[in-house]
């Protein structure tokens, strides 16, 4: 079983708790709103794509999760 290697970002705005799950070896993108309807997916992105997407998530705020923590740990941080 080969483990991809995928990311969870979340962040707060206008109120609202957001979701992204990038895959750079899919080279997809997935972002869910605070309700986990999907809001937007791309794929077939490069992984110099994705690697951009992650740094400008990263610029506005986004904390990187690990899939492993309790849901909502983040916050407290």
């Amino acid at each position: 079983m080969v483990i991809k290697q995928t990311c969870i970002w979340i962040w707060l705005q206008d109120g609202k708790i957001f979701k992204a799950i990038t895959c750079s070896e899919e080279g997809s993108l997935r972002i869910y709103d605070e309700n986990d309807n999907l809001i937007l997916r791309r794929t077939g992105l490069s992984r110099y794509q994705v690697k951009q997407i992650e740094e400008n998530i990263l610029r506005y705020g986004a904390r990187k999760i690990n899939k492993d923590t309790e849901p909502f740990r983040f916050l407290g941080k």
